[in-house]
């Protein structure tokens, strides 16, 4: 294991080395391996994690993902002798990889991410390590994953495109890449916001562009959600990749069970992202009173909508060639 990623065994690290692994950015705790991913690592954060985490499940038909991981990581292959592994970058608080080491004990499932979030106990088939993951080369062995899952991970990374180069690199052939990660563009009333003025949810849409500003200017390609699977394609190691998209509702509107469900879930969700983009605002040279007021001017849009809010989510699975 390189020096860029370690376990991340909460149960054996003390309080004083726990501290090495953050830091603090405006009123937020942050994790200290990536100065370019300034999302707030901390208890509230962990409940966005949990929100997000609940809401995905609903989408995809209360399952963890898309695209045939149940032949993938088929018992029968483990009883072949095959060792099964999956591989969760940007685990968060590890639910992903907890639930995927639940359903498949016969399958090793290994949970990456930057800080020390995730819970000490654990299925016995589940370990976390720490890990900057922007980075030309990761410290993996290649063809070592049959199921690579990442989702939420574009804004702390540089060249995406490297990125997933070195993740088809990793994945064996035959293996599954999973991609999700939403839209940065506002949706109101079923339609990106093009003239946000005049798109009922102004303080939105500020928001968001001053969002996409602030990873523009530190290297991030905002535009990756909506061209992943082009991205995946484009690389030459796949026999199939679907990029698929569901526009999220953001609020109490839905009339259907379901959906009322995932834009409750959404809305909770988008309550704490927009105190959580606090810490990259003020990173990136906006004074605090401008910070305060692109956040009171959402809130107050989330809070009395005018329109209908939502946002698009981008769901991406491929298969890798086996020649």
């Amino acid at each position: 294991m390189c020096a860029r990623c370690q376990p991340a065994d909460l149960a054996s690290v003390g309080s004083d080395e726990l501290a090495r692994f953050f830091r603090t950015v405006g009123g937020r705790r942050c994790n200290s391996l990536n100065g370019r991913y300034i999302m707030p690592a901390d208890e509230e954060e962990l409940k966005r994690f949990d929100l997000f985490h609940r809401m995905i499940r609903f989408v995809l038909g209360n399952k963890n993902y898309v695209g045939p991981v149940q032949d993938i990581l088929s018992p029968d292959r483990a009883a072949r002798g095959d060792k099964l592994r999956v591989l969760d970058l940007g685990t968060g608080g590890g639910l992903w990889a907890i639930d995927m080491a639940d359903e498949f004990p016969h399958v090793d499932v290994t949970g990456v991410d930057l800080a020390p979030l995730q819970p000490p106990v654990v299925p016995l088939n589940c370990t976390f390590e720490l890990c900057d993951l922007d980075s030309n080369c990761l410290p993996y062995p290649s063809n070592s994953y049959d199921l690579i899952h990442a989702r939420n991970m574009h804004s702390g990374i540089a060249d995406h495109p490297q990125f997933l180069h070195e993740l088809t690199r990793i994945l064996r052939p035959g293996g599954l890449l999973i991609l999700i990660e939403f839209d940065l563009r506002p949706i109101a009333d079923g339609k990106f916001t093009s003239h946000p003025a005049k798109s009922g949810i102004p303080g939105w849409c500020a928001l968001a562009e001053e969002l996409q500003r602030c990873l523009t200017l530190r290297g991030v390609d905002v535009t990756v959600p909506e061209r992943m699977g082009e991205m995946v394609h484009k690389l030459g190691w796949y026999d199939q990749v679907l990029q698929q998209h569901a526009d999220i509702p953001v609020g109490f509107y839905p009339k259907d069970p379901t959906l009322l469900t995932v834009g409750q879930l959404a809305w909770m969700s988008s309550d704490l992202l927009v105190l959580a983009i606090r810490p990259l605002l003020l990173s990136s040279g906006l004074a605090e009173s401008q910070v305060n007021g692109l956040i009171e001017a959402a809130q107050r849009d989330l809070y009395y909508p005018l329109v209908h809010i939502a946002s698009r989510l981008h769901v991406v699975h491929a298969i890798k060639s086996r020649y």
